[in-house]
């Protein structure tokens, strides 16, 4: 039940390929250290990133929570707002 609140309260965008390649260049991350950071193999981000697998939805959510712990924020495709799909540095909290 715990983790099917989490999943509610974190849905996934269902990443691409372009969009976790670049989310690495916003943190220079390698993919080594993407791969330490979510707990999935390095073999296996690189065949995402290549285009190699389907990915299951579960290592798409770790990828992505890996990124956004680390300050980035992903766009869903189709808003326009900011262009479309893509990922940004999050805004920095302002200290009261």
């Amino acid at each position: 039940m715990l983790d099917s609140m989490a999943k509610m309260q974190h849905p996934s965008l269902m990443l691409t390929a372009a969009q976790i390649r670049a989310a690495r260049g916003f943190l220079d991350w390698k993919q080594s250290d993407l791969a330490k950071a979510s707990g999935i193999a390095e073999v296996t981000i690189k065949k995402i990133e290549r285009g190699g697998i389907d990915p299951r939805a579960s290592t798409l959510d770790a990828l992505q929570r890996a990124f956004e712990k680390a300050g980035l924020v992903f766009l869903e495709p189709g808003d326009t707002r900011d262009g479309g799909a893509g990922v940004r540095l999050k805004k920095p909290e302002r200290r009261r």
